[in-house]
């Protein structure tokens, strides 16, 4: 299979070939020259752990790969899950559901494509005998999540910017207190989005891309989105046969790829009806799927700090199918947002796609609400999935991260601590981190000072 990029100017490559370079030469993303028709394998797959369905579902993809060689990575890349299904579905009602994806080693839903990435770096690493360099941006859970992955890996060293002072305290423990060499956490003095934008930036150096062999860990990279689909056929499996006619996916996002990668498991063959986009305060996508216009607002911290976000990185591969994959089209938008800072389409069909949005008053609110009725704790960023509901479909809300992440939201609004031996232990550790100004150059000078060769 083939992957070409978003806007057409680059050669089409391999699997492997996409995962190594992340972003394309032209500045695109990767995507697949023609999704597959995976509707005639749902009947064959029903049944399978989640390893083995995550097996079955890539091996479509990674057509360049030995088999056995990809097996043995997937099956790797859920050991370290605590659940034995990996990805609960948990029924608070007839009609209501909780995928849980918080029980990898970061408790974050990130775990779920970044323990493989990891594994696929690793693997390139080995064939290739070349070190790389790993770089990502991260709102909160990216970047641990990235971080566990490539953890002490050899000949990989990874560089992580976050946002000094604008994810959560265990967040950035969790990134910070690993002790590991061969990890370099940069707190950059600015928004999640300066931070995205110098990584895309240090990417179109394409000199500096091939001197140090940089690799994305971001959502930008194709296998982070495609390991996500597989946890939308999961659900679906799991699900009463009863509640699958009208399924509503209601799925927290502010980079967009957690639901990009639903979306596109619906275009290749998997029977939900309809997405939700369940954005906090910062609602640049609730505003684009209510109103058809895409502009760039001010970010504000919120307690839901992963979802702080305005320029949502994994839209351009949902542009590339709403402009019908024309890369020139897409081209043109990317170029007009990029000097403008907003957009207008049209309006988008709402059988397939709703929004809502919810502030900071409204998620302890939630919080509150749900724990009354179900007698369950949900994070920030999940209540942001309970806003609305369309009482004729059955609703699956994605768990993106677990509540121990945010004890402080969580005790304010039901009086309960929400605690997890995992980031207990990170409480004692020291932090070590990499204070930067958000300037391009100050991060290229700390990347080659710092990068293995």
């Amino acid at each position: 299979m083939e992957y070409v990029s978003t806007r057409g100017q680059s050669e089409a490559v391999s699997f492997t070939q996409a995962v190594a370079a992340g972003l394309a030469p032209d500045g695109g993303l990767y995507l697949p020259r023609e999704l597959p028709d995976l509707s005639g394998k749902l009947a064959e797959w029903e049944g399978l752990d989640y390893p083995a369905l995550c097996y079955e579902f890539l091996k479509v993809f990674a057509t360049d790969m030995d088999e056995s060689v990809l097996r043995r990575l997937v099956d790797d890349s859920y050991t370290r899950f605590t659940d034995p299904k990996i990805a609960p579905l948990v029924a608070l009602s007839d009609d209501l559901y909780v995928l849980e994806l918080f029980h990898g080693p970061t408790l974050a839903f990130k775990d779920f494509a970044l323990q493989l990435v990891g594994n696929l770096y690793e693997e390139q690493i080995r064939e290739s005998g070349e070190h790389i360099n790993v770089l990502g941006a991260t709102s909160g859970d990216t970047g641990s999540a990235a971080i566990h992955g490539l953890l002490g890996k050899d000949g990989v060293n990874i560089f992580i910017l976050y946002p000094d002072g604008r994810i959560s305290p265990l967040q950035e423990r969790q990134m910070t207190t690993t002790g590991a060499a061969n990890v370099f956490p940069i707190a950059i003095s600015g928004s999640f989005d300066d931070a995205q934008l110098i990584v895309k930036e240090l990417f179109g150096n394409l000199d500096l891309k091939r001197q140090y062999r940089l690799s994305a860990i971001n959502s930008i990279n194709l296998a982070r989105i495609l390991a996500q689909c597989v946890y939308y056929f999961y659900a679906y499996f799991q699900l009463p046969p009863e509640r699958r006619e009208a399924v509503e996916f209601i799925v927290p996002t502010g980079n967009f790829g957690n639901i990009l990668a639903g979306w596109l498991a619906k275009r290749m063959g998997l029977p939900a009806a309809s997405f939700r986009v369940a954005t906090n305060q910062n609602d640049i996508l609730y505003r684009l799927f209510t109103t058809g216009q895409y502009q760039v607002d001010e970010v504000v911290p919120s307690l839901a700090p992963s979802m702080d976000i305005q320029v949502a990185s994994n839209f351009e591969r949902f542009l590339y199918y709403l402009e019908g994959r024309d890369p020139a089209k897409v081209r043109e938008v990317m170029s007009a947002f990029k000097d403008n800072g907003r957009h207008s389409f049209e309006q988008f069909d709402p059988d397939v796609f709703t929004a809502s949005h919810t502030t900071d008053a409204g998620i302890r609110e939630i919080i509150a609400d749900v724990y009354k009725k179900y007698n369950y704790v949900v994070d920030p960023h999940t209540a942001c999935g309970f806003v609305e509901r369309d009482p004729a479909k059955t609703a699956v809300v994605l768990s993106t991260a677990h509540p121990a992440k945010f004890p402080d939201t969580i005790t304010e609004a039901i009086g309960v601590e929400s605690t997890s031996p995992a980031l207990e232990e990170l409480k004692s550790k020291e932090i070590v981190k990499h204070l930067l100004p958000a300037d391009i150059d100050a991060v290229r000078a700390f990347i080659e000072e710092h990068a293995q060769l």
